[in-house]
């Protein structure tokens, strides 16, 4: 069976620097795939490279068996692969819905002429629908008409993913989607995530988070100085010697 995501040799130098090197993994459809790693490893950039952010040096980027390697960042999304960032990228001065429009931007695209004639009503009414029901998904239907801005950080970080999600994409890339979250929040969100995958939207994330990465992850990828290092399930991955030297410089344990 193909695999929804596979990177073959994947590879990017900048000058003298080899960031990702000859890098390999596949992402099965349906799945929440960890993509760990000490700082440095090089697993922001996989994700720009996969996302059409980077164009690869070297190596391929797989969808469905399509190669869609060095495509622009829009095209890669109108695929179905949707990113959030390490830091938020809304737009703080326009409300949560008007953000969540903004997501729904690849299946409806406005149009002057037909907006003067009024006839994009049905589809302005379709992306306001999805907008609302993203919204509510993540629990952010209650602070529609509130400024992006001026949420909390839990409720910003909900707000990008509902962003993503109101694309309909296959692949959603999670860029340490649980940074600067409290327990609680952590746990909503990895309820949210598990609930995505439930619906049928594939998960790639990169996190810091070992005890978030071990409990939600179907299978783990683990990176170090830009090449691949292990790769398993949660139980594998904190048992593998190499990802402890890697972590813990030979602590019994990562997580």
């Amino acid at each position: 069976m193909t695999p929804l995501l596979e990177v073959q040799n994947l590879t990017m130098r900048f000058g003298g620097l080899t960031a990702v090197d000859r890098l390999n993994f596949k992402v099965e459809k349906g799945n929440i795939h960890g993509l760990i790693g000490p700082n440095g490893a090089g697993k922001t950039t996989t994700f720009n490279m996969v996302s059409g952010f980077y164009k690869p040096s070297q190596g391929r980027v797989l969808l469905n068996g399509q190669d869609i390697s060095g495509l622009p960042m829009h095209e890669v999304a109108n695929r179905g692969v949707v990113r959030t960032f390490q830091h938020s990228t809304l737009f703080g001065e326009l409300s949560v819905l008007d953000n969540a429009l903004i997501g729904t931007h690849m299946t409806f695209r406005p149009n002057l002429l037909k907006a003067i004639l009024g006839l994009d009503s049905s589809a302005r009414r379709d992306a306001l629908d999805r907008a609302r029901t993203s919204l509510e998904f993540f629990g952010l239907a209650d602070v529609e008409h509130e400024m992006a801005g001026d949420l909390s950080h839990g409720h910003q970080r909900a707000l990008g993913m509902a962003v993503a999600y109101a694309s309909r994409p296959d692949l959603i890339l999670l860029d340490e989607p649980f940074t600067g979250m409290n327990p609680e929040e952590t746990r909503r969100m990895m309820g949210l995530m598990r609930r995505l995958c439930a619906e049928g939207t594939t998960i790639l994330l990169v996190e810091h988070d070992m005890q978030a990465i071990m409990g939600l992850c179907d299978n783990i990828t683990c990176m170090s100085f830009g090449k691949f290092l292990a790769e398993g399930s949660p139980a594998e991955i904190r048992n593998h010697p190499d990802v402890i030297e890697a972590y813990l410089g030979g602590a019994r344990h990562v997580a």
